[in-house]
């Protein structure tokens, strides 16, 4: 019988829910700033729209278009600056006989309110944040406590990240997570990049270019997102998280248009950084069993 292998088991189903293409990424906490959206249709920016405007740290992220301000009756500040969000998607182009799909790609501006005036009170959202108590999950403290070489970890954050020139990690409150389990499959993603530190195993010296939506950034975030994956794995709280991991990784491949090896690739140093910690632990971690499935029931007709 062959060896399990927990790591094969998240890649797969990762990529089973990737090529399903059914699973909708959702921010797994709330504060007070929320997610970006538009002001007026409330839709949340997704891709790579989502994650260049959450970056600003914006305490309501909450935009709008230029002809949007017109419409309500407000008015640009003097001297403000817009905000560039992408809009793609796959045009059908007929040749003759033949179809070819080509990716039609364009941007537009839009203006943060603070950069607004006039804008009606009833039209921004008064918001709060989530708040339940949090209960630790003494396996997957375990792994993070006892990380001899950890990057430094702060709480009470507007959002989360891993700052590379301070080698620190930054976390929204463990209470306003919807569920105990997305902290800390948060925490690990943060964590995963952590690792790439030239300290530890200099991943980030392989993949250099951080530049916002590049193939070397985007392939980092898919290593730390796959790394998370597996050390939810690991801890017994993947079955909580894996959707969310999929869906995560899915807005990055439809930017490099699914390309499959590219996630295999990303698993292969995801595996590396996981490895990394468990090697690092001031005591041995034993992963959380995996439960054995049920045997299918059989009925007989007689």
């Amino acid at each position: 019988m062959s060896k399990f292998d927990i790591y094969e088991m998240v890649t797969n189903q990762i990529i089973d829910r990737l090529e399903k293409g059914i699973v909708p990424w959702q921010m797994p906490w709330k504060t007070e700033s929320g997610i970006p959206r538009n002001l007026i249709s409330k839709k949340p920016y997704r891709g790579i729209n989502f994650w260049y405007l959450l970056s600003f740290n914006l305490e309501r992220p909450y935009f709008l278009t230029f002809n949007q301000i017109k419409k309500i009756g407000a008015r640009l500040k003097k001297g403000s600056e817009s905000f560039r969000v992408i809009f793609w998607k796959l045009l059908e182009i007929e040749k003759g006989d033949s179809v070819d799909t080509i990716p039609y790609l364009r941007y537009y501006r839009i203006f943060h309110i603070d950069s607004v005036e006039g804008i009606p009170d009833k039209l921004i959202p008064k918001n709060k944040d989530h708040d339940h108590d949090f209960n630790p999950i003494s396996a997957c403290e375990q792994i993070v406590r006892n990380w001899k070489d950890k990057p430094i970890i702060e709480l009470n954050h507007q959002q989360a990240a891993y700052m590379p020139w301070s080698d620190k990690v930054i976390m929204p409150c463990s209470r306003t997570f919807y569920k105990d389990e997305y902290f800390y499959a948060i925490l690990y993603h943060e964590l995963c990049h952590g690792t790439g530190h030239a300290s530890r195993t200099g991943r980030h010296k392989i993949f250099s270019d951080h530049q916002f939506g590049c193939k070397d950034y985007s392939l980092e975030e898919l290593c730390a997102e796959m790394g998370a994956a597996f050390l939810c794995g690991l801890t017994g709280i993947e079955n909580k998280t894996i959707d969310n991991s999929a869906a995560y990784l899915n807005s990055w491949l439809s930017k490099l248009k699914s390309d499959k090896k590219f996630i295999i690739q990303a698993a292969t140093h995801a595996q590396r950084a996981v490895d990394y910690i468990l090697a690092n632990q001031q005591e041995p971690f034993y992963p959380v069993p995996v439960p054995e499935e049920e045997p299918e029931l059989v009925s007989f007709s007689y």
